[in-house]
């Protein structure tokens, strides 16, 4: 399975790789020279466009989870930040170059509304030298393709606050930004670069750049990672590695799924119809017809069990009493979550 980092930077390093080549293995293989300026200018285009992807996903991300975490079974510390290294990179002085760099590490995204957000001075590309007293930079790396750094400073941050409830980030300069965190469910998001595809890993919603609802309304995007965050915040994984992938069982957590979407997407601020209308769009050309495979509902079957949870809903919100979406106790499970436990 790929941790995490992987697959951004395998997008990026694929994206540069299109624009400048990469070295020839071959006996009597010429490398490539270095890139010129304006290669630069187009390598920092690439990593832009990444990054207007990347930022779309972990905007709608947090409000899921932060606004869904006083419901959520498991929840951690977060500011919203996500940072990039770049001996992450195959060729890390390149994307370094392009980016203005003296050392590795960079923001890659700070969520609207985050902690990091309201910070203030950690855009994108913002250079940063240390996590509270560690020089990130010289922690010991590979010289290229190296993403478990990476790995191990967002560790190191939810560790940190976790233990503190703070994290201090030095900008380049050493400028310091003492920033507290907010609950949030436990889930991150990541952007998986030449995919098409949207899926749940149990911690991780990872969105494809190529899936289809990045073209989408922002809120019918939305009810589409709220699918994903779904089966992680209603544990199916674990609970269909305890009781089997088969159809029946598939389709069951993909029903559970589809019936939250509304749910989760109340409770982030988003009008909970849009999980159907997302439904509604994407269903007539991208359900698979008659050749999909039966572990998912037919499309228009499905929106009419999210329409169902819809007006629910709604007629909660029309009441006086009305402080939120609690799905914990107005959701009918279909499975017994328990079974999982009995692996």
């Amino acid at each position: 399975m790929l941790r995490q980092g992987q697959f951004r930077r395998w997008a990026l390093s694929a994206a540069i790789a299109c624009l400048i080549g990469t070295p020839g293995s071959a006996q009597g293989e010429t490398a490539p020279a270095p890139p010129s300026e304006a290669n630069y200018a187009a390598i920092l285009t690439a990593l832009k466009e990444h990054h207007a992807l990347d930022q779309r996903l972990q905007d709608v991300g947090w409000k899921l989870v932060r606004g869904n975490a006083e419901y959520c079974p498991k929840t951690v510390q977060s500011i919203g930040l996500q940072l990039q290294d770049m001996v992450a990179f195959e060729e890390p002085s390149d994307p370094r170059a392009a980016l203005g760099l003296y050392g590795d590490f960079a923001v890659q995204t700070v969520a609207s509304g985050s902690p990091a957000w309201n910070a203030g001075d950690l855009s994108f590309r913002r250079e940063i030298t240390q996590l509270n007293s560690e020089e990130i930079n010289r922690w010991p790396a590979e010289d290229r393709s190296h993403w478990q750094r990476l790995t191990r400073a967002h560790d190191y941050i939810d560790k940190a606050l976790a233990n503190d409830g703070r994290v201090i980030i030095t900008l380049v300069g050493g400028a310091q930004l003492i920033v507290r965190s907010e609950k949030v469910c436990a889930t991150r998001f990541e952007l998986a670069g030449g995919s098409k595809r949207a899926l749940a890993e149990g911690s991780r919603v990872v969105i494809g750049s190529k899936f289809v609802g990045f073209g989408y309304p922002e809120d019918e995007f939305a009810a589409a990672v709220a699918h994903e965050l779904a089966h992680n915040l209603l544990d199916h994984r674990a609970w269909l590695d305890a009781n089997g992938r088969g159809r029946k069982n598939v389709r069951l957590t993909e029903h559970e799924a589809d019936r939250l979407m509304p749910w989760l997407l109340a409770n982030a601020g988003y009008a909970p119809s849009a999980a159907h209308r997302f439904m509604t769009r994407w269903g007539p050309k991208h359900d698979g017809g008659l050749f999909r495979r039966r572990t998912h509902d037919g499309w228009d079957e499905r929106a009419e069990f999210i329409q169902a949870e819809v007006e629910l809903i709604e007629a909660l919100q029309r009441s006086t009493e009305f402080e939120g979406a609690d799905w914990r106790t107005g959701f009918r499970r279909e499975i017994n979550p328990e079974a999982a436990l009995k692996r």
